[in-house]
Protein backbone atom coordinates (compact mmCIF):
# COMPACT_ATOMS: atom_id res chain seq x y z
CA UNK A 1 0.00 0.00 0.00
CA UNK A 2 1.20 3.38 -1.02
CA UNK A 3 2.00 5.75 1.76
CA UNK A 4 0.03 8.63 1.16
CA UNK A 5 -0.50 10.94 4.66
CA UNK A 6 -0.06 9.52 8.16
CA UNK A 7 1.30 9.83 11.65
CA UNK A 8 4.17 7.99 13.24
CA UNK A 9 6.16 8.05 16.73
CA UNK A 10 8.82 10.87 16.82
CA UNK A 11 12.47 9.76 17.59
CA UNK A 12 13.12 9.20 21.18
CA UNK A 13 9.43 8.61 22.07
CA UNK A 14 9.60 4.80 20.57
CA UNK A 15 9.03 3.66 24.18
CA UNK A 16 7.22 6.50 25.53
CA UNK A 17 3.54 4.16 24.96
CA UNK A 18 2.52 7.07 22.40
CA UNK A 19 -1.04 6.97 20.99
CA UNK A 20 -1.04 7.86 17.14
CA UNK A 21 -3.90 10.58 16.47
CA UNK A 22 -7.17 9.40 15.55
CA UNK A 23 -10.55 10.92 14.74
CA UNK A 24 -13.53 10.53 17.14
CA UNK A 25 -16.04 10.11 14.67
CA UNK A 26 -16.62 9.02 10.98
CA UNK A 27 -17.29 12.70 9.82
CA UNK A 28 -14.75 14.40 12.29
CA UNK A 29 -12.06 16.38 9.89
CA UNK A 30 -9.32 16.61 12.80
CA UNK A 31 -7.40 13.84 14.62
CA UNK A 32 -6.86 14.14 18.22
CA UNK A 33 -3.84 14.55 19.27
CA UNK A 34 -2.56 13.61 23.02
CA UNK A 35 -0.27 14.64 25.19
CA UNK A 36 2.98 13.01 25.13
CA UNK A 37 4.00 13.74 29.15
CA UNK A 38 2.95 15.25 31.76
CA UNK A 39 3.62 19.14 31.58
CA UNK A 40 2.57 22.34 33.81
CA UNK A 41 1.30 25.18 31.86
CA UNK A 42 1.96 28.47 34.00
CA UNK A 43 -0.64 31.18 34.54
CA UNK A 44 -0.27 34.03 31.58
CA UNK A 45 2.49 36.91 32.57
CA UNK A 46 3.36 39.64 30.31
CA UNK A 47 6.35 38.94 28.41
CA UNK A 48 6.70 35.19 28.79
CA UNK A 49 7.32 32.76 26.18
CA UNK A 50 4.25 30.03 25.25
CA UNK A 51 4.57 26.36 26.59
CA UNK A 52 5.54 23.91 23.81
CA UNK A 53 3.69 20.47 24.94
CA UNK A 54 5.11 17.79 23.21
CA UNK A 55 2.91 15.04 21.35
CA UNK A 56 5.91 12.45 20.42
CA UNK A 57 4.46 12.07 16.86
CA UNK A 58 5.23 13.54 13.53
CA UNK A 59 3.34 13.60 10.48
CA UNK A 60 3.92 12.39 6.39
CA UNK A 61 1.39 13.52 3.93
CA UNK A 62 2.06 14.84 0.11
CA UNK A 63 4.62 17.65 -0.97
CA UNK A 64 1.29 19.37 -1.84
CA UNK A 65 -0.67 19.15 1.25
CA UNK A 66 -0.02 21.11 4.67
CA UNK A 67 -1.12 19.92 8.73
CA UNK A 68 -2.74 22.81 10.09
CA UNK A 69 -3.03 21.94 14.42
CA UNK A 70 -5.97 23.69 15.65
CA UNK A 71 -6.93 23.68 19.71
CA UNK A 72 -9.55 21.93 21.40
CA UNK A 73 -12.63 23.84 21.31
CA UNK A 74 -13.25 23.17 25.08
CA UNK A 75 -9.51 24.42 26.09
CA UNK A 76 -9.85 27.77 26.20
CA UNK A 77 -13.16 27.98 28.09
CA UNK A 78 -12.71 24.68 30.56
CA UNK A 79 -8.79 24.96 30.90
CA UNK A 80 -7.63 28.70 29.55
CA UNK A 81 -5.35 27.17 26.68
CA UNK A 82 -5.31 29.03 24.05
CA UNK A 83 -2.91 28.53 21.10
CA UNK A 84 0.55 30.84 20.89
CA UNK A 85 0.06 31.07 17.19
CA UNK A 86 -3.73 30.98 16.62
CA UNK A 87 -2.63 27.70 14.11
CA UNK A 88 -0.30 25.64 13.53
CA UNK A 89 1.35 25.03 10.39
CA UNK A 90 3.02 21.86 9.77
CA UNK A 91 4.99 22.00 6.33
CA UNK A 92 5.67 18.10 4.25
CA UNK A 93 8.73 19.06 4.28
CA UNK A 94 9.12 19.22 8.13
CA UNK A 95 9.12 15.48 8.79
CA UNK A 96 11.76 13.84 9.85
CA UNK A 97 13.85 16.78 9.49
CA UNK A 98 17.60 16.91 10.86
CA UNK A 99 16.84 19.01 14.19
CA UNK A 100 13.79 17.13 15.71
CA UNK A 101 12.69 14.58 13.42
CA UNK A 102 9.84 16.10 12.67
CA UNK A 103 8.24 16.09 16.06
CA UNK A 104 5.05 17.90 16.30
CA UNK A 105 4.47 20.48 19.36
CA UNK A 106 1.43 22.65 20.33
CA UNK A 107 2.65 26.20 22.20
CA UNK A 108 0.40 27.16 24.61
CA UNK A 109 -0.39 29.98 26.60
CA UNK A 110 -2.47 29.84 29.79
CA UNK A 111 -4.85 32.56 30.55
CA UNK A 112 -6.11 31.50 33.60
CA UNK A 113 -5.14 32.87 37.40
CA UNK A 114 -3.95 29.16 38.31
CA UNK A 115 -1.17 26.67 36.55
CA UNK A 116 -2.91 24.35 34.57
CA UNK A 117 -1.24 20.51 34.81
CA UNK A 118 -1.59 18.56 31.28
CA UNK A 119 -1.34 15.04 32.26
CA UNK A 120 0.32 12.71 29.28
CA UNK A 121 -2.56 10.97 27.45
CA UNK A 122 -4.71 14.22 28.06
CA UNK A 123 -5.99 15.18 24.48
CA UNK A 124 -4.79 19.06 23.77
CA UNK A 125 -5.31 19.76 19.75
CA UNK A 126 -6.74 18.47 16.78
CA UNK A 127 -4.42 18.23 12.99
CA UNK A 128 -6.43 18.60 9.96
CA UNK A 129 -4.44 17.69 6.69
CA UNK A 130 -5.37 20.07 3.91
CA UNK A 131 -4.21 20.04 0.23
CA UNK A 132 -2.59 23.80 -0.56
CA UNK A 133 -2.48 26.21 -3.53
CA UNK A 134 0.39 27.59 -5.06
CA UNK A 135 0.25 30.94 -6.71
CA UNK A 136 1.45 31.35 -10.54
CA UNK A 137 5.50 32.47 -11.07
CA UNK A 138 5.86 30.54 -7.72
CA UNK A 139 9.44 31.03 -7.39
CA UNK A 140 10.30 29.02 -3.66
CA UNK A 141 13.11 26.78 -4.01
CA UNK A 142 14.63 26.77 -0.15
CA UNK A 143 15.20 23.42 1.16
CA UNK A 144 14.20 22.38 4.53
CA UNK A 145 17.33 22.55 6.77
CA UNK A 146 15.90 22.87 10.88
CA UNK A 147 12.84 22.13 12.93
CA UNK A 148 10.51 24.02 14.68
CA UNK A 149 10.58 27.87 13.69
CA UNK A 150 13.85 27.27 11.37
CA UNK A 151 12.18 28.95 8.04
CA UNK A 152 12.27 32.03 10.18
Amino acid sequence: MERRRGFEIAKGFENSNINLPVRSTKNSAGYDIEAAEDCTIPAFKLGQKPTLVKTGVKAYMQPDEVLILANRSSNPGKKGLILANSIGVVDSDYYGNPDNDGHIMFAFYNIKDEDVLIKKGDRIGQAIFQKYLIVDEDIAGGERTGGFGSTN
